[in-house]
């Protein structure tokens, strides 16, 4: 069985990310980033670069912040990861296109990840380990922290991961290295990440 490109996106999207219970903002961002979800829109951004990319929205703190969520979420193994699939300037088109209450609660969520990585190892996310780094999303991710404290940090995981999985499976790297398609057609059945840190 085979899904259209866009809901197969969806589908992408979706697992794992508790779509249903995403605060709007972040299901706002989502159905943006499918609007924004054209292979070949995105690859050609990419690859345009005869100057090189400067952000629409992000500033380099935020950028920098962003290429380290989405590498640990989608890394390099035998295959190249969301930092060389460029997922950030996905992200980044993204936002910058959303309205100002996605844009606030977007950059409200990366902000919490600094508080969160200073407050329990003395310095930003991106400059601490990346065993920190790893250590501070399974306490975001996992789904026995009721937190209210971490809730921002939740929403806001749940986001970037939408978006991420989108960027990357919208670049050739992710169609044709990880998925093996040309684009038109996904299969309906996704068995999720094979990255073995990811599995549990």
């Amino acid at each position: 069985m085979h899904l259209d490109r866009r809901e197969a996106l969806r589908k992408l999207a979706a697992g794992g990310v508790g779509a249903a219970t995403a605060p709007l903002w972040s299901q706002r961002l989502t159905e943006l980033a499918l609007a924004h979800s054209d292979p070949h829109a995105h690859t050609a951004a990419a690859a345009a670069g005869a100057a090189p990319w400067t952000p629409k929205l992000l500033d380099a703190h935020q950028n920098a912040t962003v290429v380290a969520l989405s590498e640990l979420i989608i890394p390099e193994t035998d295959t190249p990861g969301a930092r060389a699939a460029k997922v950030n300037e996905f992200v980044d088109l993204v936002l910058a296109d959303a309205g100002p209450a996605e844009q606030r609660e977007f950059l409200r969520g990366l902000a919490w990840m600094d508080a969160r990585s200073r407050e329990l190892f003395g310095g930003d996310f991106v400059a601490v380990t990346p065993e920190q780094q790893t250590a501070l999303l399974t306490i975001v991710s996992s789904p026995a922290n009721k937190s209210a404290g971490d809730q921002l940090g939740r929403d806001f995981f749940e986001s970037i991961k939408s978006l991420t999985v989108m960027g990357y499976y919208t670049t050739e790297i992710g169609l044709r290295q990880e998925l093996g398609e040309d684009g038109g057609v996904f299969f309906a059945d996704y068995p999720g990440c094979q990255h073995p840190q990811h599995k549990g």
